[in-house]
Order: structure tokens, then C-alpha cells, then sequence
């Protein structure tokens, strides 16, 4: 909707518009005016990273595509798992540990043993090596009982921030749901209104110290990418921002000129609507200027047309 960030004068009209529902969005009608990218800028775009960004985009697909884990990835153990070591016809060193914060569990005879960040076999492995000083060929299966280290940190704009544990593959739209989207208030002409929760225009997902990724989640949505729910890893921080607030100014022969705050589902009509259009001394066949400020381009569109079944599509 950044396109959106434009002047919408009303030169007269003559029929309201309340009635009216009129999916063609403003955002349609700015492609016309907004300039064609070079192939240059196209490229330049998908390379250039700023020291306070994250360092991938949507645009670099293949680089979003590397950053999801593995659909089979095995899980590593972490602090705060329960497991099950199971030792046939080797019942007293047979139980249930919880892996401590320093990622470690205690044996009976052999003492601490590190098995975080392991899988079930390489935990098997090590388990068994501190063992065979003790016994004979010890043969070890390890249970995964409770997946308490599997969590991942949502953070930023939402009701419930903090952690949230999950029992399979955390993934990202399970993770911001979970966390609670928070219905954003909009003033604008001294009212103030309540705007339904969106799905955010854009998150970031960081792991560990070095590694972000930045994800235009509405877009990849809109387009059917399944990467808008892409999987987690254990330990992720999602950062979700605080929607801006976008506002398009109308003038002209409307009841309420002045600022109309803009939501994903804004329309031209609906922007129109809300202005109170339109003016009784508006003409029979009005024209809509679209004007962006940041070219000084203007659209013009005929009220007749934009009422009509094509040019509502």
C-alpha cells in the first residue's frame, strides 16, 4: 500500500457513493503513474543491504528458500527436554532426565554427560561412550518424552509477545497467530476508529547472532507463496513491526475533505465513501484526479467509468 501515499482530489461529482461496492483499489490505478524499475534498479534492489537491515529479501528467493529448514530436519535436543534413556537388561541406569541449562543430563556411575544440540542418535552415541568404561557393549535408545527447549520468540506488534513452545516444526504464520495480532487505531478528522487486524506487510525472523531474514509476508500471501509459512527453527526470533499508518488526503466537492486513513482492503470508492462524496454542486460526469505527490503525475478518471462494471474490476 506504499504506493498509496497519494493526493486524491475530487473535481465535482454528481451521484453518492454509498451504495457503492467497488473492488478496484487505488493501488491499481497508481501502477499507471508509478515509473517502470529499470532492470539495473530491478537488480540493484535484490543485492544492496544497509547495515541496520536484515541481510535477505523476498526478492532473493533462492536465499529465502536456503533459510527454511529442511521439511525433514531432525530435531536437536535442547535445554529443558525430557527424554527416556531406555538400557535393555540395564534397569539401573534406565530412566527419565530433563536436560539441564548448561545442556547437560547426570548418570548414574558416569556422571554428566552434554547432550544438547544433538540429535536422538548422536545423544545415543555420546551417552554410550561415557558408559563404556563402565559396561559391556551398552546398547542405549533415546525418547524424546516432552519438547520443552522447542520454542521460538515473537516479539514486536502483537497481544502475547514472548515465547511459544511448540510440540512439531514451528512455523511462521502458526508463531504470529499464536502470538496475537492487535487491532490497530487510526485518527484521522478527529475520529478516531479501530482497524481490523491484517496480516502484517512485512516481518523479520532472526537466528542466532548474525542471521536475519526479512519476509514481505502480505505479498508472498497475495501471490500463494507457501514460503508465507515457512518453517521455523528452535530458538527463532520473530519481529513483527508496527503497521504503518498510511493516509490519503481528498479535496474537492466532498462533505469531509481532509485525511482518510488507508487499510489493505482501501479502495478508491471506499476512500471516496468515507470523504462523503459527493458534493451536490458536483458535476454530471465528474472526473477523479489521482495525483502522486512524489512525481507530480496525475490520473484522471471519469466517475461514470469508475462506476461502471469495467472499470470496476
Amino acid at each position: 500500500m506504499k504506493s498509496l501515499n497519494a493526493l486524491v482530489k475530487i473535481a465535482g461529482v454528481a451521484l453518492a457513493l454509498g451504495t457503492c461496492t467497488v473492488p478496484l483499489r487505488a493501488q491499481q490505478l497508481l501502477k499507471q503513474i508509478s515509473p517502470t524499475p529499470s532492470a539495473e534498479s530491478s537488480e540493484l534492489a535484490s543485492t544492496t543491504t544497509h547495515p541496520d537491515e536484515p541481510s535477505l529479501t523476498l526478492r532473493n528467493q533462492k536465499a529465502i528458500e536456503s533459510f527454511e529448514p529442511p521439511v525433514n530436519e531432525e530435531y536437536r535436543l535442547g535445554a529443558g527436554d525430557q527424554i527416556t534413556l531406555d538400557f535393555p537388561g540395564r534397569i539401573e541406569i534406565t530412566g527419565t532426565h530433563t536436560i539441564g541449562p548448561d545442556g547437560m543430563i547426570t548418570l548414574n556411575i558416569a556422571g554428566a554427560v552434554h547432550i544438547a544440540d544433538l540429535t536422538r542418535e548422536e545423544a545415543a552415541k555420546a551417552i554410550t561412550e561415557a558408559l563404556a568404561k563402565y559396561y559391556n557393549d551398552p546398547n542405549v535408545t533415546v525418547k524424546i518424552d516432552k519438547y520443552s527447549a522447542n520454542r521460538v520468540r515473537v516479539i514486536g506488534y502483537v497481544q502475547h509477545p514472548g515465547e511459544i513452545p511448540f510440540e512439531g516444526t514451528p512455523t511462521l504464520l502458526d508463531a504470529i497467530g499464536r502470538a496475537g495480532l492487535i487491532s490497530a487505531t487510526i485518527t484521522a478528522n478527529g475520529v478516531t476508529s479501530n482497524v481490523t487486524p491484517a496480516i502484517p506487510e512485512t516481518c523479520t525472523i532472526y537466528r542466532g547472532s548474525s542471521t536475519a531474514v526479512q519476509v514481505d509476508l502480505r505479498e508472498m500471501l497475495m501471490a500463494g507463496n507457501a514460503l508465507a509459512d515457512m518453517r521455523l527453527r528452535r530458538n527463532d526470533i520473530v519481529f513483527v513491526p508496527e503497521p504503518k499508518h498510511l493516509f490519503v488526503s481528498v479535496l474537492g466537492q466532498v462533505a469531509k475533505p481532509g485525511s482518510i486513513p488507508l487499510t489493505p482492503d482501501s479502495t478508491l470508492t471506499s476512500v471516496l465513501a468515507d470523504a462523503g462524496c459527493c458534493a451536490d454542486n458536483g458535476g454530471f460526469n465528474p472526473k477523479i484526479h489521482i495525483i502522486q505527490r512524489s512525481t507530480g503525475k496525475d490520473v484522471v478518471i471519469e466517475y461514470k467509468k469508475l462506476m461502471s462494471i469495467a472499470g470496476q474490476k
